[in-house]
């Protein structure tokens, strides 16, 4: 399995959610921001950005500092390996949308 098949995945299971989310691959280059995570996602209102990384894959210094800025400035970011790994992401959301609003 590549990285890239992770990458697949994801943005399958993404576009399963259907009208609650929008999310994009972002694509390294010269036009782009480094350290960016691999995918950029608002679910139900809520800023995620999805570093995939096959398992034992290192984060680099650069994507280590985005994750941290997005986490300080509200959103939530951080490294997934799976599937599995960002549907407890969306659960999380899910609980804390439900928390608020009870």
């Amino acid at each position: 399995m590549l990285e890239r098949d992770v990458v697949a995945a994801i943005k399958k299971y993404l576009a399963s959610l259907g009208s609650d989310v929008f999310f994009w691959k972002e694509h390294g280059g010269p036009y782009g921001s480094a350290g960016i995570p691999d995918i950029i996602c608002c679910y139900k209102g809520r800023f995620l950005g999805l570093e995939a990384k096959l398992p034992g894959g290192r984060l680099t210094e650069l994507q280590k500092r985005a994750i941290e800025k997005i986490n300080r400035a509200g959103g939530i970011a951080c490294r997934v390996e799976s599937v599995d790994d960002v549907r407890a992401v969306i659960a999380r959301v899910d609980m804390e949308r439900r928390n608020t609003h009870e």
